[in-house]
């Protein structure tokens, strides 16, 4: 049965939700950090996934 287009996701997916740990744990693999590392930096710089990127590609060690 196909996808019914007349039912749309709003979730933005520009933000990263620190309260969703499946989306913590891809983010944190995606950017070779600790999920700890992850929410630490949604603490400092807020829950912009492109802010967060660059954040964790400036982090030491990555």
């Amino acid at each position: 049965m196909a996808d019914d287009k007349s039912k749309r996701d709003f979730r933005d997916r520009k933000r990263l939700s620190a309260d969703d740990d499946h989306e913590v744990k891809f983010f944190a693999l995606q950017n070779n950090i600790t999920p700890k590392q992850v929410r630490e930096l949604i603490r400092l710089h807020g829950n912009n996934r492109t802010t967060l990127t660059k954040a964790a590609q400036a982090l030491p060690g990555t």
